[in-house]
């Protein structure tokens, strides 16, 4: 009769400790920049996610260096690194090994494409 009690109260305890978290609540609705240029919005994306890797010279098997702008933009307009970051394949998206990046940051990266690569 213990035990009954016992596990009631730990499946009780449980059913409390439980949260229910939305989509809603783990998108970033933070509006994207007016204009998005690589040293205020993408250079740092890529310094915190990108070049324990891409680091020049790169490692960890990694194809190419990002840690200058010319690289950065080499990457997107010749190296496919848009597709790489949107990817949902893990074998095949970026950051390797890890989870692949908020939407809100690939977001930013296209909207940097799609506003002409500015540097500043």
């Amino acid at each position: 009769m213990k035990n009954k009690y016992a596990l009631y109260l730990i499946l009780l305890a449980l059913s409390y400790s439980c949260s229910y978290v939305s989509e809603e609540d783990l998108i970033d609705a933070t509006p994207l920049p007016e204009v998005v240029t690589y040293q205020a919005n993408v250079k740092s994306i890529i310094d915190n996610n990108c070049i324990a890797c891409h680091n020049n010279p790169p490692i960890n098997g990694a194809p190419i260096s990002l840690t200058t702008f010319n690289d950065v933009k080499n990457a997107i307009e010749n190296n496919g690194l848009i597709g790489r970051i949107s990817s949902t394949d893990l074998a095949f998206s970026m950051p390797f090994g890890g989870p692949r990046l908020p939407q809100n940051l690939i977001d930013i990266v296209v909207k940097w494409e799609q506003d002409g690569l500015l540097e500043n």
